[in-house]
Parts: C-alpha cells; sequence; structure tokens
C-alpha cells in the first residue's frame, strides 16, 4: 500500500522557473528518489511517491516549500493504494495508488487544492471535509507563515527557542507564527490521518 502525489504549480507563470523549481526538486528529493519515485513534467506538473502513512506531512511540507515564494501555490491530488507495475519511471508506474491519484487531480481538485482518494470512502469522506477546513488557514499562509511550517516539520526536535535561533526571530515571534499559521492544529489532523491509515493497512 502505498500513496502517489499528483501535483502543479499554481501561478507558475507569474514567476521566473528558477524561483520555485529549485524548492521543489529539494523538498521532492527529500522525500525520495529520483526518477524511480518522483518526477516533474510539463513544465509545472509533478508525481511523487511515498508511503501511504506519509502522503499528508508530504503535502504539508510541499506546500510550505512553495508558499514561500510569493504568489505562488500548490494543488495535490492524494491516491492510496496498492502499485501494481513497478517501473523505472514513476510515470510509468500503475497501479489503484496511481488511478486514484489521477481521479482525485481530475475530479476532487475542483473543489479544493488538497484531496485525497483512497480505497476506504468513509475515511475519504472524513479526510476531505478535514483538509477542505485547514486549507481556509493554508491557502493563505504568508511567507513567513509557510517557512515557519517547513521549519518546524524539518526539525521536530526543536522547541520555540530553538526554532527562533535557527529563523533569527524572537520566540515571541515564533509563537505569534505558530499561532498565524494554524500550525499546532494542521499538525493534529496529520496525525488523526496518520492514525487512520495505518489502522487501515493494518486490519486483519
Amino acid at each position: 500500500m502505498i500513496a502517489v502525489i499528483t501535483g502543479d504549480i499554481i501561478n507558475s507563470r507569474n514567476e521566473p522557473v528558477e524561483k520555485w523549481l529549485s524548492n521543489l526538486k529539494k523538498i521532492l528529493s527529500s522525500i525520495n528518489t529520483t526518477p524511480k519515485y518522483w518526477e516533474i513534467y510539463r513544465g509545472d506538473s509533478f508525481q511523487l511517491e511515498t508511503k501511504a502513512e506519509d502522503a499528508v506531512v508530504a503535502c504539508l511540507r510541499i506546500k510550505a516549500s512553495i508558499k514561500q515564494i510569493n504568489d505562488l501555490d500548490v494543488r495535490l491530488a492524494i491516491g492510496i493504494g496498492e502499485k501494481s507495475f513497478d517501473a523505472d519511471n514513476i510515470t510509468e508506474s500503475n497501479g489503484e495508488a496511481f488511478i486514484n491519484s489521477g481521479y482525485s487531480f481530475d475530479k476532487l481538485l475542483k473543489k479544493q487544492s488538497i484531496a485525497i482518494k483512497s480505497p476506504w470512502k468513509e475515511i475519504d469522506e472524513i479526510l476531505n471535509i478535514s483538509l477542505s477546513l485547514a486549507l481556509l488557514t493554508m491557502d493563505y499562509w504568508t511567507a513567513n507563515s509557510a517557512e515557519f511550517v517547513s521549519t518546524s516539520i524539518e526539525h521536530p526536535e526543536l522547541n520555540q527557542t530553538g526554532l527562533g535561533e535557527l529563523l533569527n526571530i524572537s520566540q515571541a515571534g515564533i509563537s505569534k507564527r505558530g499561532k498565524r499559521s494554524g500550525f499546532e492544529e494542521i499538525l493534529k489532523l496529520e496525525q488523526y490521518y496518520r492514525k487512520k491509515i495505518n489502522e487501515k493497512i493494518n486490519q486483519p
């Protein structure tokens, strides 16, 4: 059971490609290797394979990375399922996860910028509603908020003082960025997703 994330950059033509491409490559390569597990194609589209339980945190990392660049954002479609054909390039692989990701991208992203399709309808309904509520905050992250979220996810061992030292801002500033970004609540959503997906994967 894997996750396939299909995505594209929103407003990519408004900024020079060099402003966002390095961010995207860096974050994708930190999640998995290329070209077997991720690839950028058609200019501003991409696909990534990751563990099923890691899909939401991967989306958070990608979104936070891209939103550090003014006026840019991403659309991300998560597909959960089996992988029936394993090719050397992700765009040639196939299976339930790839089909679900394509369905999510074509159908669900018309309503919200992060969506999920899995083999479990009841899970999809709950998670898509939860994601739509989280996006009321995430879609309006400033560059500073996105930087805070990205750094917090990459350095979970750091407290507010450590994050402040890393970002060169005060502890009070870190606290304000955390509240404005809704990070604590969004992290609870990620943990809930991880719990539910692991329960489904591990059920007899």
